[in-house]
């Protein structure tokens, strides 16, 4: 039988998001990203047609690699302004039943204790549908705001992320117990401290002694989200991560990527299904194919290649302002993010690109494929790609928003279900047993985040 394809909204608190120039579109409405509206209108249209989460994408820092300057990524609007993305959640939960809510967080700038009430919070306001993408950053820009000099090296940043994920376990799963507030009217005793326990640890990177101050919330552990496929970020995914987003343009590409997680995870002691993989996508679509390729030429009018090459700088470290368009693009070592220089050096030795081919690729949607046509032959891309790679479902980039979302729920969500490739309903309970079942509303018995809940080691003792 083949799999159900699952989306994810791929946004930002920002303009433009991964289409820089896109905001001079007179039907986008990415630049009202400051107005709540924008956001709850958003929310609603996904939970009718039924998507699994908004995914929220976040950077600390400015894009300021590329001419060794902001001004390119300022210009042209390359996720720049951008405002906090869990400010957010309260308003679009209060609107919505079964939404799910992916919220990138870079641990690097904040203590696990202060950030584990944040997700904590927003867990219970959410009943239990908040996920947490987990990343490490990228840019010196970030780390310079934060008073370093830089930010640490790639493969630090990981064992930074080690410590600080074991932090945030033992605070959600091991300071209190389940019954720990008993609400106790006849005895004025709301919660009982027997049942509550302190956290100490002691680390490279972190020092804890205190007691979360969150009571437990309907999922303890929010969902893990995690987008780093490097090496150093595969075996990272393989231990921790519940979903993780993958991007790259070809099946050449992603297939590996995702047969090389399905494996880490098993090596983890993990079952490779205890991992959904969502593969970056943007979709765009017409009446028929020529209509299709009308709005898509249409939208690429307004793309501006400078907001691009901002982008890709950052994201590489390359400053792609000093290399010619018909360049190619070798592969250098840095300590920004690894998985977009792969895309376009290593992931496929069949293609060689050229600083015009990035160009051109980051026009619309970032390094993912765009999927043009009508319903029917979208969907028969879609199901190709997730047949041939075994990803799971996609996270879908806009070109123009609310438009590319409204086409998506309208046309090709319903195409999907007349094929029973897409789910009619949500499944009932927490955002974790939407994706994996009910009675899944924790971290799964296998997963090291499950080994620091109260009572874990006794009884994997008896």
């Amino acid at each position: 039988m083949a799999k159900q394809i699952r989306f994810n909204a791929f946004e930002m608190n920002t303009v433009g998001h991964l289409s820089p120039g896109l905001w001079r579109h007179p039907r986008d409405r990415s630049a009202d990203y400051k107005r709540l509206s924008y956001w709850t209108d958003l929310a609603q249209l996904l939970e009718r047609g039924k998507v699994d989460g908004l995914f929220i994408a976040d950077v600390l820092g400015i894009y300021d690699v590329f001419g060794g300057t902001p001004d390119a990524a300022l210009g042209s609007a390359a996720q720049v302004p951008i405002n906090d993305p869990m400010m957010l959640v309260s308003a679009m939960a209060a609107v919505t039943k079964n939404l799910g809510f992916g919220i990138t967080a870079n641990l690097s700038y904040e203590h696990p204790y202060v950030f584990a009430r944040r997700m904590t919070t927003l867990d219970h306001l959410t009943d239990g549908r908040i996920g947490w993408n987990i990343v490490t950053g990228y840019l010196d820009s970030a780390a310079k705001g934060a008073g370093l000099d830089r930010q640490r090296a790639h493969d630090d940043r990981y064992d930074l992320a080690e410590e600080y994920l074991e932090v945030v376990y033992k605070l959600w799963e091991g300071s209190w117990q389940d019954d720990a507030v008993v609400r106790d009217h006849a005895r004025g005793l709301f919660v009982d401290p027997a049942r509550v326990h302190r956290v100490q640890h002691a680390g490279e990177f972190y020092r804890v002694d205190a007691i979360h101050l969150g009571e437990p919330s309907p999922q303890r552990t929010p969902v893990l989200y995690q987008a780093g496929t490097s090496s150093k970020g595969r075996a990272f995914a393989g231990r921790h991560a519940e979903c993780v987003f993958v991007s790259g343009p070809s099946v050449a590409v992603i297939g590996p990527r995702v047969a090389d997680l399905r494996r880490l995870t098993a090596a983890a002691g993990r079952h490779p299904q205890d991992m959904l993989i969502f593969a970056l996508a943007t979709v765009v679509v017409g009446e028929t194919e020529a209509a299709a390729r009308a709005r898509y030429d249409e939208y690429r009018s307004y793309a501006d290649y400078r907001g691009g090459l901002a982008l890709m700088s950052g994201w590489t470290g390359v400053d792609f302002s000093t290399l010619d368009l018909d360049q190619q693009v070798r592969h250098v070592e840095s300590d920004a993010s690894r998985t977009a220089l792969d895309n376009i050096t290593r992931a496929d030795p069949s293609r060689i690109w050229t600083v015009r081919d990035v160009v051109d690729q980051l026009s619309i949607g970032g390094i993912g494929p765009v999927f043009v046509g009508t319903a029917q032959s979208v969907a028969d891309q879609l199901e190709a790609w997730v047949d041939a790679t075994d990803v799971d479902g996609f996270n879908l980039a806009y070109a123009v928003t609310p438009e590319s979302f409204v086409d998506v729920v309208d046309h090709v969500v319903p195409e999907l279900q007349r094929r029973g490739r897409y789910k009619r309903d949500y499944a009932p309970g927490v955002l974790r047993e939407k994706l994996f079942g009910q009675g899944q509303a924790r971290l799964s018995g296998g997963h090291p985040g499950a080994s620091h809940r109260i009572g874990a080691t006794k009884i994997a003792a008896e």
